[in-house]
C-alpha cells in the first residue's frame, strides 16, 4: 500500500468517525492522495538518481580495475623475467 493511499484511507476513516459529509471527505481524501503522491514521486526520483549514480560509479571503478589488470598482465608477458 502506498503512502498516498494510506493517507487517503485515514482521511476517509476520520470523516466517517466524525460524521462529515461524504463530498467534503472525498475532496480532502483526493487532496491528501495528490500531495502524498507528489512527495512520493519526488522521493522516488531522488532515490533513483542516487542509486544509479552509485551503481555507475562502482561499475566504472570495476572496469578501470579490470583494464589495469589486463595492462599489468600484458606488460608481464611482454617483458619476461630474466630467470626464465
Amino acid at each position: 500500500m502506498s503512502l498516498g493511499a494510506l493517507a487517503m484511507a485515514l482521511v476517509i476513516l476520520r470523516g466517517a468517525i466524525c460524521g462529515e459529509f461524504p463530498d467534503h471527505v472525498a475532496i480532502e481524501a483526493i487532496a491528501a492522495l495528490a500531495v502524498f503522491s507528489f512527495f512520493g514521486a519526488v522521493a522516488g526520483w531522488i532515490a533513483d538518481y542516487v542509486i544509479r549514480d552509485a551503481m555507475e560509479d562502482a561499475f566504472r571503478r570495476r572496469v578501470e580495475w579490470y583494464r589495469q589488470g589486463i595492462m599489468d598482465a600484458e606488460s608481464l608477458n611482454d617483458n619476461p623475467t630474466e630467470n626464465s
